[in-house]
C-alpha cells in the first residue's frame, strides 16, 4: 500500500450498459468488495443483534458515529482497550462517521463557527466543542479504518446562499482535517457537498478532490430532496469524482436507493432502515415490501420470503411474526432485522455478481419493480368512498 493512498483500490469491473462498477478495497483489517452496503452501529453496536449476525452475514464493514462515541463511552476507553475493534469484538473493518451529520440533526442545540460546533453532552449537559481536528483525533483514538473529514451538512431544500456558505465551510473543514490525519496509516475520505444546485456541487466536488483523500462522499442528501432529485444529483456528482478512488453514498438508504445509486456509479453505502424499520415490524423480500402490522398477515402460514434461508424465514410463519408485532414483544425487532440485513448482503452480492459477469442491466430490469413494490401479494383495499350526506 503506498504513503500515498492509506487504501488500496483495484477496479475488478466496469458494466458496459451503466456506471456501475466492482472494486476491491484493501483495509487495515482487511479486503473489502463493491458495492457494499455498511451496517450502522452508531453506539459500537447494532441495534438489535449481536455483532455475530453481521460477522456470519459476511458484512466486511460496520459504521460507528464519532459523535456518540466521543459522548459515551470517551476517548478514555478506546486508550484502554486499544481500538473499537477489540472493545467490541470485530476484527474487521470499521469506518467513522465524523459527527457532521449529527451537528446537522440536532442545528437547534448547536452554536456554529469556523472553529466548530459546540454542544451540550445529552448525558450530563456539559459543552463540548466538536472541531475538525478533535473529530479527526477521536477517530485515530477509536481507531477506525476508514475516517470521515468533519463537513456541515445542511437540508438539500436550502437556499443556495446557506448551500454554498456549508459548501464553503465544509471545504476549509477539510483542509483541517487532512492536517490533523497526520501519518496515521487511517484512511480519510473526503465530502462533497452542495445540495441539489449542479453547480455548486461541481465547485465542492473540485475544491475537494483537489485534496489527496484515500476516497470520496457525497454527502447532503437524503435530508429532504425527493427521489428523482437525489438520483439526478447523484448521477452528476459521482462523475465529478475520481474512477481510481471509492464512492460513498452517506445515509442513502432503501434497497432500490442502493440499486439506482449503484447503477449511478455510486461503491459504498450506510442506512439505519434494515434494522430500523426491522424494529417496526417493515421486512424487504424478494418479492416486496411487508409491512407485518396489517392484520391481513394475522393467519397467513408462509415463510417472512420464500427466497430466503435466514434462520427467520426457515423457521417463522409471517401469522407469528405478525403476532409478535401486534404484542410489542421485543424478540420480532432482532427476528425482523436478521432477515433484512440478510436481504441487504444478498442484494449488494447479487449486484456485484452482475457486475462482474456484464449482466448489471439484466439484473436491474428484473430487480427495480420488485423492490419497488409493498405488500403486493395482500394489497391493503382502497379507502372506500363516504356518500356526502343529503
Amino acid at each position: 500500500m503506498s504513503m500515498s493512498s492509506r487504501l488500496s483500490c483495484s477496479l475488478d469491473a466496469r458494466d458496459a450498459w451503466s456506471r456501475a462498477r466492482a472494486l476491491t478495497l484493501t483495509t487495515l483489517h482487511g479486503a473489502v468488495q463493491t458495492p457494499i452496503f455498511m451496517p450502522v452501529a452508531t453506539q459500537a453496536a447494532l441495534r438489535f443483534l449481536d455483532l455475530r449476525c453481521a460477522h456470519e452475514l459476511n458484512y466486511q464493514v460496520l459504521l460507528a458515529n464519532t459523535y456518540h462515541l466521543l459522548i459515551r463511552p470517551g476517548p478514555k476507553i478506546f486508550e484502554r482497550f486499544g481500538d473499537i475493534h477489540r472493545f467490541m469484538a470485530w476484527n474487521r473493518a470499521v469506518l467513522t462517521d465524523s459527527g457532521g451529520f449529527q451537528l446537522f440533526s440536532l442545528s437547534k442545540q448547536i452554536s456554529l463557527s469556523e472553529e466548530g460546533a459546540s454542544f451540550r453532552s445529552y448525558t450530563d449537559g456539559r459543552r463540548v466543542l466538536l472541531t475538525p481536528e478533535s473529530s479527526i483525533e477521536m477517530q485515530k483514538t477509536i481507531g477506525s479504518d476508514i475516517m470521515m473529514v468533519l463537513d456541515h451538512c445542511v437540508s438539500s431544500t436550502s437556499d443556495e446562499a446557506t448551500t454554498r456558505a456549508a459548501l464553503e465551510l465544509t471545504t476549509r473543514w477539510a483542509h483541517r482535517s487532512y492536517s490533523a490525519r497526520g501519518d496515521s496509516q487511517q484512511a480519510l475520505f473526503g465530502i462533497v457537498q452542495g445540495g441539489c444546485f449542479q453547480h455548486l456541487r461541481r465547485e465542492s466536488a473540485t475544491q475537494i478532490t483537489s485534496i489527496n483523500f484515500d476516497g470520496f462522499a457525497l454527502g447532503g442528501l437524503a435530508v429532504g430532496e425527493s427521489k428523482a432529485e437525489r438520483e439526478d444529483t447523484t448521477e452528476f456528482a459521482a462523475e465529478l469524482l475520481p474512477t481510481d478512488k471509492p464512492r460513498y453514498l452517506m445515509g442513502v438508504g432503501t434497497p432500490i436507493d442502493l440499486l439506482e445509486a449503484v447503477r449511478r456509479g455510486i461503491d459504498m453505502f450506510d442506512c439505519i432502515l434494515p434494522t430500523a424499520l426491522g424494529g417496526q415490524g417493515v421486512a424487504f423480500t424478494s418479492h416486496g415490501k411487508i409491512d407485518l402490522r396489517r392484520g391481513v398477515y394475522r393467519t397467513i402460514d408462509e415463510a417472512l420470503d420464500r427466497a430466503c434461508s435466514c434462520s427467520t424465514c426457515t423457521r417463522f410463519p409471517r401469522a407469528y411474526l405478525h403476532h409478535l408485532v401486534k404484542a410489542q414483544e421485543p424478540v420480532v425487532s432482532q427476528l425482523i432485522s436478521i432477515h433484512n440485513l440478510t436481504f441487504y448482503r444478498s442484494l449488494m452480492d447479487r449486484m456485484r455478481t452482475a457486475i462482474l459477469a456484464g449482466r448489471f442491466r439484466e439484473l436491474y430490469g428484473s430487480e427495480a419493480p420488485i423492490l419497488l413494490s409493498s405488500d403486493t401479494e395482500n394489497p391493503p383495499a382502497p379507502p372506500q368512498r363516504r356518500r356526502a350526506p343529503r
